[in-house]
């Protein structure tokens, strides 16, 4: 089946052009914000990839109840319009809940449907109907057959654009690893797909009260996705990883990040995926 691109502001997903979704894992400070959208959106430029800029405004589903949550939805909203603003490209932040859909569709060009949230038909559809296009996380517990389900909810609840993103499967406790033949099964369901390479590499609870992680495995990850073909990437990115407010242990240095983007552009020039 061929896949349906749509558009994100001015970036086209599902076309030969990659697209980049990248920013830091939380909306923490319009300096944070700026610091990494505009240094991605350079090397984006320097390789001919779209860029799509993404915080979270909340992470809702902290392994602690003392751990940071982010902005919250007013500040958090803000922080991410005015950052893709200021540098001129489109944005993407998570829902979590149905009545926030129309809220979060006002200020960000691409709905995001949290991994733990996947099948949750209400989401789903509320997401769908505010006409934004929807990308959707693929549940550590789902085999890349079962997305097919998900794709075809989207479409029954008429969503102007679907995407999936792989980001990792449960192996054993505290593990994650990815099925890199299954983003082709995800792909021939027609919709365009995603390697989340931060977010494969966490280890779950593995830290007791929050979630560890193997950052040296991202490049790896991304290198073999990309051969396998994939229409757009996600990564966060933040200057300072260790201080970082969430996934302090995945988020890729923003320091390293040209090394990281030479890469991708080494693997993405040896192979595309074709419609």
């Amino acid at each position: 089946m061929s896949v349906k691109s749509f558009k994100v502001g001015q970036v086209t997903v599902g076309d030969p052009q990659l697209a980049i979704i990248a920013g830091p894992c939380m909306a923490e400070s319009p300096q944070i914000c700026q610091d990494v959208a505009g240094r991605v959106q350079e090397l984006c430029q320097a390789h001919g990839f779209g860029y799509i800029f993404k915080a979270s405004f909340d992470k809702a589903n902290r392994s602690s109840v003392k751990t940071d949550r982010g902005a919250g939805i007013e500040a958090g909203l803000e922080i991410i319009q005015q950052t893709a603003a200021r540098f001129g490209v489109p944005s993407t932040t998570d829902v979590h809940l149905p009545e926030q859909a129309n809220i979060v569709a006002q200020a960000v060009d691409l709905l995001q449907v949290p991994a733990f949230l996947c099948r949750q038909s209400d989401l789903l559809e509320a997401c769908a109907r505010t006409g934004k296009p929807v990308n959707v996380k693929k549940g550590q517990f789902l085999a890349p057959h079962d997305t097919k389900n998900i794709v075809d909810k989207l479409r029954a609840y008429d969503a102007n654009g679907v995407m999936l993103t792989e980001r990792g499967t449960t192996f054993g406790y505290n593990m994650l690893i990815v099925d890199m033949p299954g983003l082709e099964t995800m792909r021939s369901f027609g919709a365009p797909v995603c390697f989340d390479a931060t977010h494969s590499a966490q280890r779950p609870g593995a830290l007791g009260d929050s979630t560890g992680g193997a950052r040296e495995s991202i490049p790896a990850m991304v290198r073999a996705a990309l051969a396998v073909g994939i229409d757009a990437l996600f990564l966060e990115v933040h200057p300072d990883p260790a201080n970082a407010r969430s996934d302090a242990a995945t988020q890729w240095p923003l320091n390293r990040a040209a090394e990281l983007f030479d890469q991708i552009a080494a693997v993405r020039s040896t192979w595309a995926p074709r419609n």
